[in-house]
């Protein structure tokens, strides 16, 4: 079984969707430190007339410390949700599939969820469906699995059974790949390269929101997402036996 795993970041790229349409099961890890400066979590970019469109979700920091991303709750007060709608109605206005889909996007924004990780989640469920991602979502807190980096990476594989651990290009920098070997899960390495579709607004702009790849290209976005992975291989020679 392949195991990715993913911070539950703010309307991810297509590559948080490659692991999804390449993996058995993703996790995300909500139970993990949230960082204090800037953070995927909380922005993203789409496209407008004059390049990139950021969205911004704010969220209380002042006074809370060391918070983990499942602590974070939305600064609701602050008329954000109306100017994240409005800014993609105007900007996407005749992108060939907002109608699908600005329904449901819509109502996520019209519900007051609280945390970051329950409007983040609810907006990576819409875009998981759409992208047809295979994999089951599970929440690191679900699993009662708590620690760092490749601990962390070892110890959530041995509770679902993993044997592979899918990697996105420069992650692998950031783990013990030897000891996850011997935890008995292999590094698999999805080599993702940035894919090219039809944008809006002129010049492409690479690795935006896969929001803005499922506006312009609709029920094409998951071919164009499968384009970007080459043949997923082992992420480097295996450590000796022992």
């Amino acid at each position: 079984m392949i195991l990715a795993t993913h911070q539950p970041i703010f309307l991810p790229w297509p590559g948080f969707f490659a692991k999804g349409r390449h993996a058995d099961v993703l996790v995300l890890l909500d139970r993990v430190q949230f960082p204090r400066g800037r953070t995927w979590l909380t922005r993203n970019r789409l496209k407008n007339e004059t390049g990139e469109l950021w969205l911004t979700v704010p969220v209380w920091r002042t006074g809370r410390g060391l918070q983990r991303i499942d602590q974070v709750e939305l600064a609701e007060e602050r008329g954000w949700r109306a100017g994240h709608l409005r800014g993609i109605r105007q900007n996407y206005a005749h992108a060939p599939y907002l109608a699908d889909w600005w329904p449901a996007l819509a109502a996520i924004y019209a519900r007051r969820q609280g945390t970051l990780l329950a409007f983040n989640l609810e907006l990576i469920r819409l875009l998981w469906t759409a992208l047809g991602c295979r994999a089951r979502l599970v929440l690191q807190s679900e699993t009662g699995i708590e620690g760092r980096g490749t601990d962390l990476q070892a110890r959530l594989g041995r509770h679902l059974g993993a044997d592979r651990l899918a990697l996105l290009p420069g992650v692998e920098k950031h783990l013990d790949e030897v000891a996850l070997r011997h935890a008995g899960l292999e590094p698999l390495r999805l080599n993702y390269r940035p894919i090219t579709y039809p944008q809006l607004w002129g010049s492409e702009v690479q690795n935006l929101s896969a929001l803005d790849l499922l506006l312009n290209c609709g029920p094409r976005a998951r071919a164009i997402i499968d384009r970007g992975v080459v043949t997923p291989s082992p992420a480097g020679p295996r450590s000796p036996a022992r």
